[in-house]
């Protein structure tokens, strides 16, 4: 393949992320199918760099009513009740349409619980910026993404009812490439 570093890094895939496609595949890949290992293997769809600390969290224990896997997980707090929550990233899709990106995270957990038959009461998010205060275009940049992604959140909760109770928000130049956006629902 041309310029394989090239093509490598503009699917974000490394040299040992390309060495694994070649075994699965037992031979070079095309450009479609890196296109898919690529959002396969992303942050957003397989946790990619995060695994390694996610995995760290116990899952099983006697108040774990449902683990990690599809859906919301289910803690027992006692009484006969049950904590059903779930968080997510958002982040590629509310860099690329912000209210679109944070409103669809925010539905998807809330959709999460909905499946256990739950009832949600509450939200929480946490969120990561750019520079917003440069009088660049990066600064334009991630302020029209800060509105986006802030309307996005509330938008979502709020035509549901639940309330968005608490977040939190941050600003440096290491999220100038991409944002952070994570939606917590309970």
């Amino acid at each position: 393949m041309e310029n394989l570093q090239k093509v490598l890094a503009q699917h974000k895939l490394t040299q040992e992320d390309y060495n694994a496609i070649l075994k699965i595949l037992n031979r070079e890949p095309n450009l479609v199918e890196l296109g898919i290992f690529s959002a396969m293997w992303s942050e957003h769809c397989s946790y990619k760099s995060s695994k390694i600390y996610l995995n760290g969290f116990p899952t099983r224990a006697p108040w774990v009513i449902q683990g990690p896997g599809e859906n919301a997980g289910i803690i027992d707090i006692g009484g006969g009740y049950g904590a059903v929550f779930k968080m997510e990233s958002h982040n590629h899709p509310s860099f690329i349409e912000p209210y679109a990106g944070a409103a669809t995270g925010v539905g998807g957990i809330m959709r999460d619980i909905f499946t256990m038959g739950a009832r949600v009461v509450a939200s929480l998010n946490s969120i990561r910026f750019g520079d917003i205060t440069k009088k660049d275009s990066i600064g334009a940049k991630h302020r029209y993404l800060l509105r986006g992604v802030v309307a996005g959140i509330g938008g979502y909760g709020n035509c549901m009812g639940v309330p968005t109770l608490g977040g939190e928000m941050g600003f440096e130049p290491s999220y100038e490439g991409n944002i952070l956006v994570n939606a917590f629902s309970l």
